[in-house]
């Protein structure tokens, strides 16, 4: 008796591979080894990415705080220092956004880590 292969599913598999490569230059896009291997590898560096983007949305949220702590004359590390001994929880997120957007907020909370 004849081996029974299920050529069906093995193509449906392949060609979802396929048409996920659609865009890939050269024959990323339609050789199935080499598209798998691309694939897969773009997976890898998705997921690594994914966790990578919030990192560098940190370093761009102290980037933003620094430039505006700076115009007020004060560092982003002494800002910071004086906002913790005063219990003052405003997250880098939060902070960055009222740096950029609402300077006159931002000012406000500096003042008040700066009081004596």
């Amino acid at each position: 008796m004849p081996r029974s292969v299920n050529a069906v599913a093995s193509r449906a598999r392949r060609k979802k591979i396929l048409k996920l490569t659609r865009g890939y230059f050269g024959r990323r896009k339609n050789v199935w080894t080499v598209a798998k291997n691309t694939w897969e590898k773009g997976q890898q560096y998705a997921y690594r990415d994914r966790k990578k983007k919030k990192g560098q949305f940190r370093a761009l949220w102290i980037t933003r705080i620094n430039a505006a702590a700076r115009i007020e004359g004060i560092s982003y590390s002494k800002l910071l220092g004086c906002m913790t001994k005063k219990n003052i929880e405003i997250n880098r997120k939060v902070l960055a956004d009222l740096a950029v957007n609402h300077p006159d907020a931002f000012k406000a909370v500096v003042k008040k880590a700066m009081e004596a």
